[in-house]
């Protein structure tokens, strides 16, 4: 596997055993593990990338045509993840190398920064989280976004943020002075408030609870949030019970809008999922099956019955509509002011298959 030549401790020097590994990029990379509980059995392989910004295929489906993922793999090792795919592309695997093996763009805010100088750059819409968390746990450790969103701002680059982190509220100034001069999006992945369901499927998240803490926290200070309930697990968080628990809760934490999003099994994900499915609810394999067929999605009946039943939940709650996405308008051309269309944010709740 091409990583495994980099191979760094915390404190390792360059040039011994454990130490600083040959460059793989032509400005360096090197493979770092610490030595403290919360990063235990994980690497981190820091590289320099080529470029920050990432341009979605014109045929995608997504209503953004910007990402910018300073990481590739999550700690919050989500089974149903559906960028785990992408990790095959580096020569890992779907499964644990994905929750375990993450790969770091330690120069993304200095790329970010001139590439968003460049005169070509027309000042569209930048999507973020829309592949995997900017603010999982080795966020706090490698401190990326600050720079990411300093860049966006000085440039007057609209974005939205999507995240299950916590660590989110670290950057609320930032959020809030970026709010003044451009559209800014946020928003919180919340499927379902089941605490022993949460420990089970996302073991590396922030709980339910502690997103939506986040959510109320960052309103309070100015950065409005919206939240899509994503992903809603056919057969364990669509009770009608469950759904309204969730939606109360989500009202409670002062979200904006609520978006639904059924399960999607995309390959990679689909195996990793199906796989502790059957070792946690082996009788819900067959129903699965029959619900998804060999598509990456629910059947279109059942998804249209979910998004239907947390409307309604939702206009009674007082959360206002859920929202639809649409295809953001661009940006003003430079020097046109900062006043952005104020749709950006909508495509959050649109699942993204950002590189």
């Amino acid at each position: 596997m091409r990583w495994d030549n980099l191979r760094l401790t915390e404190d390792g020097p360059p040039g011994v055993p454990g130490g600083r590994a040959p460059a793989l990029l032509a400005r360096g990379a090197v493979a770092r593990t610490f030595d403290t509980p919360e990063f235990a059995g994980m690497t981190f392989y820091e590289v320099h990338a080529r470029t920050a910004l990432n341009r979605v295929p014109p045929a995608s489906r997504m209503a953004f045509r910007w990402t910018v993922n300073p990481y590739r793999g999550c700690s919050h090792a989500c089974r149903y993840c559906f960028a785990r795919s992408t990790h095959t592309y580096l020569d890992l695997d779907t499964g644990r190398d994905f929750d375990t093996r993450v790969v770091v763009k330690v120069n993304v805010a200095e790329r970010l920064r001139a590439e968003l100088a460049a005169p070509r750059w027309r000042g569209e819409h930048v999507a973020m989280g829309t592949n995997v968390d900017p603010y999982q746990r080795c966020e706090g450790r490698y401190r990326l976004m600050p720079g990411v969103l300093g860049a966006l701002r000085d440039a007057r680059t609209p974005f939205s943020l999507l995240t299950k982190g916590t660590l989110v509220l670290r950057d609320r100034e930032l959020l809030a002075e970026a709010a003044e001069v451009v559209d800014v999006g946020v928003a919180l992945s919340v499927g379902f408030v089941e605490e022993d369901l949460w420990r089970l499927v996302e073991p590396g998240a922030p709980s339910p609870h502690r997103r939506l803490a986040a959510c109320a926290t960052l309103t309070e200070h100015g950065v409005p949030v919206r939240v899509l309930m994503a992903p809603i697990l056919p057969f364990l968080t669509d009770a009608p019970a469950a759904l309204a628990a969730t939606v109360e809760a989500i009202a409670q934490a002062g979200a904006t809008s609520i978006t639904p999003l059924v399960l999607h099994l995309r390959p990679g994900a689909r195996e990793w999922y199906l796989a502790w499915l059957a070792d946690c609810h082996p009788g819900l394999v067959e129903p699965y099956r029959e619900l998804y067929g060999a598509g990456a999605y629910a059947a279109r009946a059942y998804q249209q019955r979910i998004a239907a039943q947390v409307r309604d939940l939702a206009e009674r709650a007082g959360i206002g509509a859920v929202r639809r996405p649409r295809r953001p308008v661009a940006a003003p051309a430079r020097g046109a002011g900062s006043a952005v269309p104020a749709v950006a944010g909508e495509q959050l709740a649109l699942p993204g298959l950002g590189r």
